[in-house]
């Protein structure tokens, strides 16, 4: 069928050659390989083409792993298919990957995410939230590509609110949004207005700023904000008390956090920010290690944790992308700075997003920025003072890549090891 996501993901017959025991490869991470440089298969381009400028911003796997799903400066959410050829080694073959839906806001894009019980197999799951501005929360049908619901937020004059930022709970049942100083929960099978209200400063105490993004602890009962007021908190699902507020320690407002699989630390971002910082929760008040990333503009820049744990990766305003294993981290840890296992060049522009695939070796990857032209003479001494303004380049020094890649990131097959014209330039650390 035309259907988008009709192709049922079913496991590889894998080659006897690669592998003897198929449930041996996902029992060790994944079978994620970083001994060596990932080998992109393919992506996306020429979509991002038709429209000037038009970088991206993040790039989401289903949780059923079905399908990428990405969001760009046009406003337009974007479903991608897995390609089928992925689970033979026939990667000669792999086409440029085309959208097989495209979901148009009505304005920039805020945030955007997965239902977590998410299942092609039950095109009921299969939907998406998002939210732009001066818009509400809308739920996108992740089959057909139209609005099945929306949440509408009001704020205390009763006018409509953009939510700067989304999260489902885990079970799927609420939706989680952030604004300023507040947290706004809405039920998933009631759309509409009615919501309950969380503000996270009470009697000028808590979490000022922004709510920016969400994580949710995947062993008890806990969620994290993060803000651009430059601090996370830790609160309680059943009702949003703040359990514990993290010391300000990074140089920019959050962008991103991620809780590692066994709850115990957290994982946090920010922007204009050179660190992503690992704390051990159950010591709040410090911060365990961090690992080095340059984010020179306030671009929101993801990082993806595997399902071990175990690697963290993440993207830079260079295209870099670096590996840490997070395991070779002393438990004792004194805020020791983890060095990458490997770096390599993903993109000649700045790698914004990056997402493991739930189940295979396979990473996805997306990129561009805001561009700056040096300004001419004839423009006087007016340097623009958008977001991102400090990284104002010469034409000739300006290196757009506004691109959705996919890499494979286990052991070759024997069909690509004689064929690896897509290799990537290894950077020293």
């Amino acid at each position: 069928t035309n259907n988008p996501l009709h192709c049922v993901v079913t496991l590889p017959k894998w080659s006897s050659s690669v592998l003897t025991c198929p449930s041996l490869y996902f029992a060790s991470s994944l079978g994620l390989d970083f001994t060596q440089n990932p080998q992109m298969l393919t992506g996306s381009w020429t979509e991002y083409s038709n429209f000037p400028e038009n970088y991206l911003k993040g790039c989401k796997w289903a949780p059923d792993g079905s399908c990428i799903l990405t969001n760009s400066a046009d406003n337009v959410l974007r479903v991608y298919n897995l390609p089928p050829e992925i689970y033979s080694y026939n990667w000669d073959l792999l086409p440029e990957m085309s959208p097989v839906l495209r979901m148009a806001e009505g304005d920039t894009i805020y945030d955007y995410c997965w239902y977590p019980k998410m299942n092609s197999l039950d095109p009921d799951t299969c939907f998406l939230a998002s939210s732009s501005r001066d818009n509400p929360v809308h739920v996108w049908d992740a089959f057909y590509g139209e609005v099945r619901a929306s949440f509408r937020p009001y704020n205390h004059l009763d006018e409509l609110t953009a939510a700067h930022s989304l999260c489902f709970s885990p079970d799927g049942t609420q939706l989680y949004c952030g604004f300023d100083k507040t947290v706004r929960v809405f039920y998933t099978e009631r759309p509409g207005r009615d919501c309950e209200e969380r503000p996270t400063i009470v009697k000028k105490q808590g979490q000022s700023g922004i709510i920016s993004c969400f994580g949710f602890s995947p062993c008890q009962s806990v969620y994290a904000c993060g803000s651009y007021s430059r601090c996370a908190g830790l609160y309680s699902c059943q009702d949003g008390t703040l359990l514990a507020l993290l010391p300000t320690r990074h140089h920019g407002g959050l962008t991103h956090l991620l809780f590692s699989p066994d709850g115990n630390y957290l994982y946090t971002g920010g922007r204009k920010d050179p660190e992503i910082l690992c704390w051990d929760l159950r010591e709040p008040d410090k911060v365990l290690f961090s690992l080095k990333r340059n984010v020179a503009t306030n671009q929101r820049i993801y990082f993806d944790l595997d399902m071990s744990g175990k690697y963290l990766l993440s993207g830079d305003t260079e295209g870099v992308v670096s590996v840490w294993d997070t395991q070779t981290a002393p438990p004792d840890g004194n805020e020791e700075l983890l060095q990458p296992q490997l770096r390599f060049q993903a993109h000649w522009d700045c790698t914004n997003g990056i997402s493991i695939h739930p189940f295979m070796p396979l990473l996805a990857t997306s990129s561009g920025q805001r561009q700056f032209p040096w300004p001419s003479d004839s423009e006087g001494d007016s340097a623009s003072d958008g977001e991102g303004g400090d990284a104002v380049m010469s034409p000739q020094e300006i290196r757009q890549d506004n691109t959705l890649s996919l890499w494979w990131a286990g052991p070759l097959g024997p069909a690509a090891e004689g064929s690896q014209g897509q290799s990537t330039a290894v950077v020293e650390a």
